[in-house]
């Protein structure tokens, strides 16, 4: 069974019964969140959809939580190449 919860941990795509559980709520407030567009989802057929990577980079915007930027680095600059002869 803990294989199980692994693997469905890992899941980028998670059905509402998974979203839930990842996020602590239960189905109906996430399905009510989704349908509100609360929350970021997507409709497969008739059913929602979420993916792990927007929940938690809106977890984190909820959260006041600032995403690390990479300093931009200035690219070197190239030697002019000389003239042929």
């Amino acid at each position: 069974m803990a294989h199980a919860q692994t693997v469905a941990a890992a899941r980028e795509v998670m059905d509402i019964r998974q979203a839930s559980d990842y996020l602590g709520i239960s189905g109906d407030t996430l399905y009510r969140y989704a349908s509100e567009g609360f929350v970021p989802a997507f409709k497969l057929g008739n059913r929602w959809r979420f993916k792990k990577t927007l929940l938690d980079a809106w977890m984190d915007e909820k959260s006041g939580v600032k995403p690390q930027v990479p300093e931009m680095v200035a690219p070197k600059q190239k030697k002019p190449v000389g003239r042929a002869r």
